[in-house]
């Protein structure tokens, strides 16, 4: 048997990245990874992370209107972008730096430089340098997709947003999905005058369809101006420097920030694995196999480049397996149902399981249950915001098969509900658990 340099490369030091080496290091193995960027990926430099504590940034300026109905004084209170942008650029600092040290800790060696395939058990690194494994996993994530139009460059993706030197008092984002819609929520509580522009005639296409609606129908009443059937056909840059989007219906918009939040591609492009004979698809993605295995016997792949789901914790449980199959003798895949996805819009909504669509296109037999309230929040803060919990159940035991929230705090509520969902229990399962009194929760076991 050939000797190589390691037992495992990796290229791409993101959240699957990253899990597979640590865990590969943990059952023996010699690892390296190979980062271009910066350690940590998507999610923590320029995703989900960041993403996050903007939404948090956002939601003070709600808070501090509403405080006034709860007896606070917040008169004078001012937003100062430039504090909460380093702010949040400070803690991502912090992470990359957590993360760079479980590498090290782990005795995984780092290569902070791009990588190249050059065979079935080979890399070069941007320095020239030729490293050899038994094992290489391909981890690099996607990229924002950018249309190919005249001046589409005038424009910037979720990649830089978090960098903005100043606010823009106008911003257009072109969009339907939870990039879109998290950050229309975003830029519109922080004062920017939003529009949302999208080809089709909905967003967050996978999301319950009443759900979506009542999203559409408060971010409308909060500000933001929403447009379906607009497609971009160019934009320029005008003198004043702002920017004139051109759309095929002959609509035109004018702005100060266009942001592409119109999907993500998988992030193949120059690795060469064409050329080693690794099967793309037409998209890009990395072929695997439900092991992670690439038609290359001793190349896998995990995450975002494969394009099964583009979401962290799939990266990671992907990563895992990878790992614990290959190195820790415990050969494993990633089971794909019932995952439970979040759009952290303002208000955010949360998801598990069919939708009502789905449900009905799949079952002869489907109830749906509803609770539509208003936080107990939002009443005292005289705020007509309703919330909304669906239910989807089939069968004769009415199982649970769907639940879809969109209000206050969804993502934290459905966490733990989405179990009860991943388990199979029923509608009565529910009943007979007690109401946690008051909170937005007890809903899910008093739907009627």
């Amino acid at each position: 048997m050939a000797e190589y340099d390691y037992d495992l490369f990796v290229i791409g030091a993101g959240s699957g990245g990253v899990r597979a080496s640590r865990i590969a290091a943990s059952h023996g193995a010699r690892v390296a990874i190979a980062e271009e960027h910066r350690v940590g990926g998507t999610c923590v430099i320029r995703g989900c992370v960041p993403k996050k504590l903007l939404v948090y940034g956002s939601h003070f300026a709600e808070d501090l209107h509403d405080a006034k109905r709860f007896g606070w004084n917040t008169e004078g209170a001012t937003f100062d972008w430039n504090v909460l942008r380093d702010n949040v650029a400070a803690e991502v600092n912090r992470l990359e730096g957590l993360y760079g040290q479980t590498l090290g800790n782990n005795k995984v060696e780092t290569f902070r430089e791009r990588a190249i395939l050059t065979g079935p058990n080979s890399v070069q690194l941007a320095s020239g340098r030729e490293i050899t494994a038994t094992n290489i996993l391909i981890a690099t994530g996607a990229w924002p997709s950018v249309p190919e139009i005249p001046g589409a460059g005038h424009g910037i993706t979720s990649n830089e947003v978090f960098s903005l030197p100043e606010l823009p008092k106008r911003a257009v984002i072109a969009g339907g999905g939870y990039i879109a819609n998290e950050f229309a929520g975003i830029f519109n509580e922080l004062g920017v005058k939003v529009q949302l522009v999208t080809h089709g005639d909905r967003v967050l296409r996978s999301y319950d369809d009443e759900i979506v609606d009542r999203l559409v129908d408060i971010s409308r009443q909060k500000g933001i101006d929403i447009r379906f059937h607009f497609s971009i056909k160019a934009v320029t840059k005008q003198d004043d420097g702002s920017l004139l989007i051109e759309g095929e219906n002959g609509e035109t918009l004018e702005t100060d920030l266009l942001l592409w939040a119109i999907g993500r591609t998988p992030n193949s492009t120059g690795l060469d694995l064409a050329d080693v004979g690794v099967e793309l698809g037409i998209d890009g993605s990395v072929k695997v196999t439900d092991d992670s295995r690439t038609n290359i016997p001793s190349i896998y792949a995990v995450g975002d480049v494969t394009n099964r789901v583009q979401l962290t914790p799939i990266a990671i449980r992907e990563g895992h397996a990878f790992a614990d199959s290959v190195f820790g003798n415990n050969p494993r895949t990633v089971n794909y149902d019932h995952i439970p996805t979040a759009v952290f819009s303002n208000p955010p909504i949360a998801s598990v399981g069919m939708t009502e669509a789905e449900a009905r296109a799949n079952y002869d037999d489907v109830k749906v249950y509803k609770s539509d309230f208003r936080a107990m929040k939002n009443v005292l803060a005289d705020r007509n915001e309703r919330a909304l919990y669906k239910m989807v159940v089939a069968g004769p035991d009415e199982t649970v098969i769907g639940l879809h929230l969109i209000g206050p705090d969804s993502g934290e509520i459905l966490q733990a509900a989405a179990i009860a969902v991943k388990a199979k229990l029923t509608k009565q399962d529910f009943d007979d658990t007690v109401a946690l009194h008051p909170s937005m929760s007890e809903e899910l076991v008093l739907m009627k």
